[in-house]
């Protein structure tokens, strides 16, 4: 309003106030604004999509700002902080795509029905993080009473301890660690595939292959890369998923990183399947891509003491150089002609992707 008391008196302004109780002059209440609306902004962008993500930057400066950081903070680490190194996106490729999205585990976990995650925050973040370890185990299963360190002459869990030969790859192509039920902790030299991934890497994408996971520093023969985590399926809900990225790929869309391990038991009348679905619950592992050659890892099960289903990691067949990509072998069965293009580049490649039934 403006109030006058006479013709030669200037029009007098009313304070402008905000509208909260303590009645605070607006321009003051603005200086606090944004720092309250950073932390809101911190708090909800991480959880959106890319898509969703593109679209808030859209709307204001301030938010197209947050979101730029969010985007650039993703793209330097895959695995979202949850690795021992920094796993960082790198695309050398026309499209302008930074990132893959997806929610990382660093180990399996049951299946979920609305994954997410925060993904790129600057402060804080709270991540997935339901390991199966404590859901999966034996009850009353064994386990080893060392004291210390683990000796393979002494500890029960050491007997199928693995031996590399630089020809025929691991001795053993199921493989036995400590689990939840033994004494020893993680620092045991038989828990090698339980502290994540030690090795630098990187995940690239090629113009034909996609993402693909390399090597960010030379990495010795034999060494332990990553386990291949993601969700644990019924195989009834692995049928079905897979139905529907089949539909999905055929028309350039989703490629899927569903794997099934199949144990054959001693018998050799029945085999144990585990069904892990990486699509879009997963870790690193999702982006190695196959080689008709057999490529440069080995997969080996891994049994850990009192645990109900084996775990698959990835090892070096040979010594790998920096910058080269980790590929490995999806099988030898192609019941489809017409199926997705291989673009491995070997010498024996068949030119389709190795494909069978779930």
């Amino acid at each position: 309003f403006t109030a006058s008391i006479n013709s030669k008196t200037r029009p007098i302004k009313a304070p402008r106030y905000s509208l909260n109780p303590t009645m605070q002059p607006l321009e003051t209440a603005n200086k606090k604004f944004p720092s309250l609306f950073f932390q809101c902004a911190d708090l909800l962008l991480p959880w959106l999509s890319p898509l969703d993500l593109a679209s808030s930057s859209l709307t204001c400066k301030f938010l197209h700002q947050i979101s730029k950081q969010i985007t650039i903070s993703r793209s330097l680490d895959a695995s979202q902080n949850l690795e021992t190194h920094p796993i960082p996106f790198i695309n050398n490729t026309p499209d302008s795509e930074p990132y893959s999205y997806f929610v990382y585990t660093p180990c399996q976990i049951l299946q979920l029905s609305n994954p997410s995650q925060q993904w790129g925050c600057f402060n804080s973040s709270i991540y997935l993080k339901q390991t199966v370890s404590s859901l999966l185990t034996i009850e009353d299963g064994f386990g080893c009473d060392c004291e210390g360190i683990c000796s393979g002459d002494e500890c029960v869990c050491c007997r199928l301890k693995p031996e590399f030969d630089s020809e025929f790859g691991f001795e053993y192509e199921v493989m036995s660690e400590c689990g939840e039920r033994c004494v020893c902790d993680l620092s045991c030299r038989n828990r090698l595939t339980q502290n994540g991934v030690s090795v630098r890497l990187r995940v690239v994408k090629d113009g034909r292959k996609g993402w693909g996971l390399h090597a960010g520093e030379f990495i010795r023969q034999g060494e332990f890369v990553c386990e291949y985590a993601g969700e644990l399926l019924t195989t009834a809900e692995a049928r079905c998923r897979q139905q529907k990225y089949d539909e999905l790929a055929a028309s350039g869309k989703c490629p899927s990183a569903l794997l099934v391990v199949r144990e054959h038991l001693p018998s050799g009348k029945a085999c144990l399947r585990v069904n892990i679905d990486a699509t879009k619950v997963g870790n690193i592992a999702r982006f190695i891509n196959h080689a008709c050659d057999g490529g440069n890892l080995l997969t080996v099960l891994v049994r850990n003491s009192g645990m109900l289903f084996p775990r698959l990691c990835f090892f070096t067949s040979r010594d790998v150089l920096e910058g080269e990509e980790l590929v490995f072998s999806y099988g030898d069965v192609r019941l489809s002609p017409n199926g997705l293009r291989c673009y491995c580049g070997s010498s024996y490649c068949f030119g389709f992707l190795p494909s069978e039934n779930t």
